[in-house]
């Protein structure tokens, strides 16, 4: 059975490098976009051009954010998620990153759609009212995992207790 936990970890650490690769080669990708429409010259084609680099760069965060969560949780702890608090602990760092991500998108279609294409402001609004009902269940998640915390007190004192050790710094 270690051996397969082992080989978990292994594949898991692997994931996050692929993760953290893509993030970079977003990053790379959305940079060249925004300086070549800085040098192209400042006009509304440039902010186009613009505001599908920050898109993605919201993608190379919620990457680089999947990769940290995926380390931290599965490879430098270990972490079993089926304790309520692991479990909101580990979505919370999902949502929070893809809330934003997608919101970021939601803006960036509405321009294109309010400046390109008028008839795909339906579509960008759907991406902003789902960004709102993920936030709402999201609130509704949390809200009902902190009654279940409540009942494994030693789950949140375990939890605590791990944050402790991984954010001290390593020893000389």
């Amino acid at each position: 059975m270690k051996l397969f936990m082992r080989v978990f970890g292994i594949i898991h650490g692997l994931m996050a490098f692929l993760f953290a690769c893509a993030a970079l080669m977003l990053i790379t990708i959305a940079t060249h976009m925004g300086w070549v429409a800085f040098v192209g010259g400042l006009d509304r084609a440039a902010a186009q051009v613009i505001i599908e680099a920050v898109g993605l760069l919201a993608a190379a965060v919620v990457a680089l954010q999947i990769a940290e969560t995926i380390v931290k949780e599965e490879v430098i702890r270990g972490a079993d998620i089926s304790a309520p608090t692991r479990v909101r602990r580990f979505l919370s760092r999902f949502f929070v990153v893809i809330v934003v991500a997608l919101a970021i998108e939601g803006l960036v279609a509405t321009f294109r759609a309010i400046h390109e294409d008028p008839a795909q402001l339906p579509y960008a609004a759907s991406i902003v009212v789902a960004v709102g009902i993920l936030l709402a269940a999201w609130g509704l998640f949390i809200h009902f995992n902190r009654s279940a915390e409540e009942l494994e007190p030693e789950a949140m004192a375990d939890a605590k207790r791990e944050d402790r050790k991984l954010n001290q710094p390593p020893p000389n």
